[in-house]
């Protein structure tokens, strides 16, 4: 639109200057056609300032592409190169160093996370390829990114597969394969399950996961071990060259404390990787007494299979009643157990509510949803009722919490139903589902029997009749295993997590891994059982050599905080301590952190997972002894290209002090020419 401004501004300023050339022509001023033109000039540039302040003016500029190196960092590509490692550093700076004329090379290195240096140290413990291509996608989202050079032995440890991760990533990717990708012998211990916390006197189970490659004929035994003593040990034959195996180990927990547990494989004839023949396990065995309360609306047979099921366990004082001789105080009680209640006959919330003790809450007929609703700043969670209906339960292979027999899925498969009398529990993040409802087919969202963790921890199971799956074990298995290790772990997961202390500390686990960074959290409670933090709080922690690193604790809200970074792998234990109206109060404990070798967990390049994502980006796949052959790759790759970005400048006149003295002079000029003419 604007060129209908610039017309306007010719055609008034030719109409000005024709009209003092007329008028100078009959004035017989001696040059005419001169002051005319200075007049339309004047006439021009003014107008031009009040139709067209600001002009906008194109700059165009080319932007090269840009190759990213994305150098895989871990200590498992230094072991792969070996003493190739500085003639592959030589080659791919000379790669870089010749792409370089004609795009802009950029070098990243990553490991857990991308670095902008030291590219070449192979120091970064673990591998996490998906987010470095995340932040690649990221970081050159807008900008003209050419090409992608991921060099890698693409064994990742950390992170999504990133050959099935979602990545709008239009550059091409070219994959350097470094390593051999030809399989190994090795033996590794690759998983290993347990409980976090078991009580005193009481028995559980450590299992593992044994991957045997290229040892058909491998003859030993599995063992368990706590220090130098070998507790138990297990025998396995690999019938295969590709084999693998679960082991599981009974172990009674006799003395109080953490305990180092290492389950062991014997190296086979030839192994040369035996970093992973080894796997570290820690298990907290807590002594002290707890007292259960299993309280119920009525008489119920589910009441008396928990008994049944909690007999035995030398750690649990346990209490049965009705609502008729509920006790008016929950103080005494370590874990609630609910069925039933509250109801809408005996609304008991406000009791709960005031304990603040972990509950298991198990929904019957006479279960008052309102009252579940009302417990929310307790439990977090909120139930929609619902006809009251028979449903199976699928045992979720995902649950974490706590570790539950082998054989769980194949016998809980074969329970009844129980009857359920509410529609689904919305629960808050941190809630895990041990069973989940068969409501239709392949539909197993909805939760059953859930773990809620938290300040205090809850439990619900959705309906009654566990009673039944005692029975129906018996009849098919002979026993009561699994039933009764399901109810126990409840138990022991609520029983764990109860907090009775006046000054306490806690950690969100006690076996850290030697790359993370350890926390604590430190809580004291005043005469009515209330958070409080006035005074300043301070702890030691002790290594196993007895040295000694004194930290003080940081309020945060109503609590104490503390964050001790990383620390070696080891054995600690730490004594915290602080005053409150006079009296020193005391918290004690231990944790564990473990060296875990991930990058030697596994060997050798992973050369279809480089190949699928080079063929994925519409790059290339090379070796990296061959990395120079990128050069031709890059550069005969037409959408490759450098980016023309045209830039438009807005020009305004009015703030050019130049475009006022332009006019001013002209106005000047033809002043003084019209002063000397008519002068003559």
């Amino acid at each position: 639109m604007q060129w209908i401004y610039w017309l306007i501004a010719v055609l008034l300023s030719a109409g000005a200057a024709f009209w003092v050339y007329r008028t100078d022509k009959k004035r017989a001023v001696p040059y005419p056609l001169i002051t005319s033109l200075l007049r339309g000039l004047v006439v021009f540039f003014t107008l031009l300032l009040v139709l067209v302040p600001s002009i906008t003016i194109p700059r165009n500029s080319i932007e090269k592409p840009v190759v990213l190196l994305l150098q895989d960092n871990s200590s498992s590509v230094g072991t792969a190169l070996g003493g190739d490692s500085a003639n592959y550093r030589k080659n791919a700076e000379q790669l870089l160093q010749k792409l370089s004329d004609n795009y802009t090379v950029v070098k990243w290195g990553f490991g857990g996370a991308v670095q902008a240096d030291s590219l070449f140290r192979y120091d970064q413990p673990v591998t996490d390829i998906s987010a470095a291509l995340t932040r690649a996608q990221e970081y050159y989202g807008l900008q003209n990114l050419g090409a992608v050079i991921l060099a890698t032995d693409g064994r990742y440890n950390q992170g999504a597969n990133p050959l099935f991760q979602q990545l709008s990533l239009h550059s091409a990717l070219y994959a350097v394969a470094i390593g051999d990708s030809a399989v190994q012998k090795d033996i590794r211990i690759a998983q290993t399950y347990s409980n976090k916390v078991v009580t005193l006197n009481t028995g559980f189970e450590i299992r593992a996961d044994v991957v045997a490659q290229l040892c058909k004929g491998y003859n030993n035994s599995i063992s368990l071990k706590e220090g130098n003593t070998t507790i138990a040990t297990v025998p396995m034959v690999a019938g295969t060259d590709k084999f693998d195996r679960s082991v599981g180990f009974t172990i009674k927990a006799d003395k109080p404390g953490i305990h180092h547990y290492v389950i062991e494989a014997p190296e086979a004839e030839g192994e040369k990787n035996i970093a992973n023949n080894h796997k570290d396990v820690f298990v907290e065995v807590v002594d002290e007494k707890k007292n259960i309360l299993i309280a119920s609306a009525a008489p119920h047979p589910d009441v008396n299979a928990i008994k049944e099921a909690l007999t035995g366990i030398e750690s649990y004082n346990i209490t049965v009643c009705t609502i008729d001789n509920f006790p008016a105080s929950l103080a005494a009680y370590n874990v609630v157990i609910l069925h039933g209640l509250p109801s809408l006959r005996n609304d008991i919330s406000k009791q709960l509510l005031a304990a603040h003790k972990p509950v298991w809450f198990i929904m019957a007929g006479q279960t008052s949803m309102a009252a579940i609703n009302s417990l929310k700043d307790l439990t977090y969670v909120s139930v929609t009722s619902g006809a009251s209906h028979d449903v199976l339960a699928a045992y979720n292979t995902s649950f974490n919490t706590f570790t539950l027999p082998q054989q769980v899925q194949s016998v809980t498969d074969k329970m009844p139903p129980l009857s359920v009398t509410i529609g689904n529990i919305l629960s808050a993040p941190g809630t895990n589902a041990l069973f989940t409802q068969k409501s239709g087919v392949g539909d197993y969202t909805t939760p059953l029997w859930v773990m809620q963790q938290g300040a205090v921890p809850v439990a619900i199971l959705a309906g009654e009749g566990i009673w039944r799956w005692r029975i129906y074990e018996f009849k098919n298995f002979n026993g009561h295993a699994v039933v009764d290790e399901c109810i126990r772990q409840t138990v022991s997961f609520l029983a764990a997590n109860a907090n009775e202390k006046q000054f306490s500390v806690s950690m969100p686990k006690y076996a850290w891994r030697d790359q993370e960074s350890i926390s604590l959290s430190a809580h004291l409670l005043n005469a009515n059982n209330e958070q409080v933090n006035g005074p300043d709080a301070a702890i030691t922690i002790f290594d196993s050599a007895g040295h000694k690193h004194d930290f003080s604790f940081e309020r945060s809200g109503t609590g104490y905080d503390l964050n001790i970074g990383i620390w070696a792998g080891g054995s600690y234990t730490y004594k915290a301590h602080t005053t409150y109206n006079g009296k020193e109060l005391a918290a004690s404990g231990s944790f564990a952190v473990e060296r875990i070798p991930v990058e030697l967990m596994e060997q050798g390049a992973d050369y279809p997972l480089l190949f699928g994502l080079s063929k994925k980006y519409n790059g290339a796949f090379v070796s990296a002894a061959n990395i120079g052959v990128l050069y031709d790759s890059i550069t005969n790759n037409k959408s490759i290209k450098p980016l023309i970005r045209v830039n438009t400048e807005v020009v305004p006149f009015v703030d050019k002090k130049w475009y006022f003295f332009i006019i001013l002079l002209i106005v000047v000029v033809e002043w003084l020419l019209r002063k000397y003419w008519l002068a003559q």
